[in-house]
C-alpha cells in the first residue's frame, strides 16, 4: 500500500477533528494543531502522490508524514497519560502510532513500490 493512500484520510481526520474540538468546545489549541497539522499531511500525501505518477518517492514527504505522525503520537500520549481521556488524546496518539510504525516501515523498504512499466 503507498503511504499517500493513507495519509491523506489520517489528514482529513485530524482536519475534522480539530474543527469539532472548536465547534464543541471552543478550543482555539484543536483547530490550530487540528487543522495545521492534517492540512501539512495532506500536502505530503499530495507530494507523494505526484511523485508516485511520475514513477519516483518524495522523500520530503516520507520525512514529513513521519515526524508529523511522531510528534502527535509523542504529544496526545502525553495527554492522555495526564487526562486518561480516550477521545481526542488517547485515539490521535494510537492511530498516530500505527501511522509512525507504517511510514518507518515505508522509508525502511525503499518507499512506495513502483510498478516495471509495460511494454
Amino acid at each position: 500500500m503507498h503511504d499517500f493512500c493513507f495519509t491523506i484520510p489520517y489528514g482529513l481526520i485530524l482536519v475534522a477533528g480539530g474543527v469539532i474540538g472548536y465547534l464543541k468546545k471552543g478550543s482555539t489549541a484543536s483547530l490550530g494543531g487540528g487543522v495545521g497539522t492534517g492540512l501539512v499531511l495532506i500536502l505530503a500525501g499530495y507530494l507523494s502522490l505526484k511523485a508516485f505518477e511520475k514513477r519516483k518517492n518524495s522523500y520530503l514527504a516520507f520525512v514529513l508524514e513521519t515526524v508529523i505522525a511522531a510528534v502527535l503520537t509523542w504529544v496526545m500520549g502525553q495527554r492522555y497519560y495526564q487526562t486518561s481521556k480516550i477521545m481526542p488524546a488517547g485515539i490521535v496518539a494510537g492511530i498516530s502510532a500505527l501511522m509512525t510504525g507504517f511510514y518507518l516501515y515505508k522509508i525502511a523498504t525503499g518507499g512506495n513500490h513502483i510498478p516495471a512499466k509495460a511494454e
